[in-house]
């Protein structure tokens, strides 16, 4: 069998993961809610199947981390692929209710079984050919840089090709007629985002080599799932480090659930209609991903300009701090010049966050060995959709206007001020591995 790949192998391979993954999700993310309605579905049914995502994803998330640890990064996360190829096939010709909720359920399950897998192989390649003290950085920096491109990228070919197909000789309303009613126009980005999993999987397959793991049974991986799932749980309290990556990504989660919620309806507010307004949100999101690549790749850069990662992560969250304070004393104005202040803040908080996230994420692969890495990532992903679903429940029961800003604001800066402390000792852990106590990232 032959050995581990080589760092640059590895860093290569790793962002072609990232790439393959999040472009179905952004080829889908631009025509989905369309889709729905097109097909019937009341904005409450809409509503109803986006939960089902959440809530499948927060329910599975540790168990899965813990279930990568156990039998290996690549059979996880070619089942996430998958699961997700199957979900993007329903949602593109599913018609009734139950069938699309199924497949909103089955995109759950796929996104938490890939939240973590990945980046835990390309640091465990990493480490296998260097060493415990290797370069981490530039790797989740281009890997986190792939994936806001990737996105970026889906959303304009997800939106334009609809209007392709109604173009000129209306090859759509063909597409239409030819299958019965069964693709429409906005059914082609789905499904073509399908037929990238499937690519995504056989990459998977053949790219992500492992080294051996002794071998388990059903019954030992599901014995192991509580201890696995508790032991996530005590993480953030064993390691003072640990616990500030933690908050401050539950932070940055509710200021992008925030964001989420109250930017379509602000940017039909500064545009006055609806289509217009659609149209501005979805210039605005591609920019904000495109932001926030340009702040991973700029990550390394950051954290060798300010001395440490650490104070990296303090600059890099400071500045999204400061692009959300400016959308919300911007909320309560309609002046044309405000909307180049929401572009100026919207792009803001996603270069700060692109900037942050590797930064953070190598301090956190430096206090968990292997056997923890997966599960690790897992409560990190977690704390940040808890948080950014309880942040969408109270904003969304305020009255619109700065307030509702304000507050996430206040919150991010909280997660923010966390960074001003430093160079505190770790506790030996053995949740998920031993702690490397007073390591410091380069």
């Amino acid at each position: 069998m032959t050995g581990p790949p080589d760092t640059r192998t590895a860093r290569r391979r790793y962002v072609t993961v990232c790439a393959l993954f999040w472009l179905p999700p952004g080829l889908a993310m631009a025509p989905l809610v369309l889709l729905f309605t097109e097909r019937g579905m009341a904005l409450t049914a809409v509503a109803g199947f986006y939960a089902a995502h959440s809530l499948t994803a927060a329910a599975l998330e540790l168990p899965t981390g813990g279930l990568s640890d156990a039998v290996g990064r690549r059979p996880v996360l070619a089942v996430a692929g998958a699961l997700n190829t199957i979900a993007l096939v329903i949602h593109g010709l599913g018609t009734t209710a139950w069938v699309l909720t199924l497949g909103m359920a089955l995109m759950g399950a796929g996104r938490a079984l890939a939240s973590g897998p990945a980046e835990a192989w390309y640091v465990d390649t990493v480490q296998a050919c260097s060493g415990p003290g290797a370069e981490l950085r530039t790797g989740l920096a281009r890997g986190s840089a792939a994936t806001s491109a990737a996105l970026a990228a889906g959303i304009l070919l997800g939106g334009a090709l609809p209007w392709l197909l109604g173009a000129g000789p209306d090859l759509g309303a063909r597409l239409t007629e030819a299958t019965g009613g069964a693709v429409l126009p906005l059914s082609v980005p789905v499904l073509l985002g399908a037929v990238v999993e499937i690519v995504f999987v056989c990459y998977v397959l053949a790219a992500l080599r492992e080294p051996p793991r002794p071998s388990v049974t059903a019954r030992s991986v599901l014995r192991g799932i509580p201890g696995t799932v508790l032991n996530g749980v005590r993480l953030g309290g064993r390691d003072a480090l640990v616990r500030r990556v933690l908050l401050s990504t539950a932070a940055a989660g509710s200021a992008l659930a925030a964001i989420e919620l109250l930017m379509p309806g602000r940017a039909v507010t500064l545009t006055g209609a609806s289509e217009s307004g659609a149209m501005l949100f979805a210039g605005l999101a591609c920019g904000g991903f495109v932001c926030a690549g340009l702040g991973s790749h700029l990550a390394p850069l950051l954290a060798r300009l300010t001395g440490s990662g650490e104070r990296a992560v303090l600059a890099g969250l400071g500045a999204s701090t400061a692009g959300l304070l400016l959308l919300a004393v911007t909320a309560a104005f309609t002046h044309p010049v405000s909307v180049a202040l929401v572009g100026a803040g919207f792009g803001l908080v996603y270069l700060g966050f692109g900037a942050a996230g590797p930064n953070e994420n190598a301090l956190l692969h430096r206090r968990v060995t292997s056997e923890g890495r997966a599960t690790a990532l897992s409560v990190q992903s977690l704390a940040q959709q808890s948080v950014g679903a309880l942040t969408g429940v109270v904003v969304g029961a305020m009255s619109p206007g700065p307030w509702p800003w304000l507050l996430t604001t206040a919150v991010l800066l909280a997660g923010t001020l966390l960074w001003l402390r430093r160079g505190e000792g770790a506790v030996p852990s053995t949740a998920a591995g031993p702690v490397e106590a007073g390591r410091r990232v380069p």
